[in-house]
């Protein structure tokens, strides 16, 4: 018997990520989060995959929505924003999600502020994207895509 083909990812944006286009431009680009999914959706089609959004300021809802992840995906591409430095609850969430998951951050977190230099989940993830701006993106899909098909 033939498995399904894992191609169903859920890409998580976090806390002030919806400010996109408003943030500071020389750190976290143009695009705002509408124009950011449309080409990380882009980038998901060139690849075979299927993606879906879900963008909280509600650590609780982030937290909810890791708990459904293994509903409605096979992988998980997640950029928490601030909490990705502290939320001991979104680490524990995505424990317990337990699907192959990729930390992206469209600035370049090793080269900002000390406290932006740890990341709470990055030991749960298969690979972290940071400083590529939107193509980073890009890259995290092609990580989480070699995770699914191997």
């Amino acid at each position: 018997m033939s498995s399904l083909p894992r191609t169903r990812v859920t890409v998580l944006h976090g806390v002030n990520l919806d400010q996109l286009g408003r943030r500071d431009p020389a750190i976290y680009g143009s695009l705002t989060l509408e124009q950011l999914e449309q080409r990380i959706g882009g980038f998901a089609a060139e690849l075979g995959l299927r993606v879906q959004f879900f963008q909280s300021n509600h650590e609780g809802a982030f937290v909810e929505q890791l708990h459904r992840a293994d509903e409605m995906a096979d992988g998980i591409l997640l950029n928490p924003g601030a909490w990705t430095h502290y939320s001991w609850a979104i680490r524990d969430a995505l424990e317990i999600a337990a699907l192959p998951a990729v930390e992206v951050h469209l600035s370049d977190v090793e080269a900002r502020e000390e406290w932006r230099r740890t990341s709470v989940i990055r030991e749960l993830c298969v690979a972290t994207v940071s400083g590529k701006g939107p193509d980073g993106y890009r890259e995290a899909l092609v990580r989480l895509k070699e995770e699914l098909t191997s």
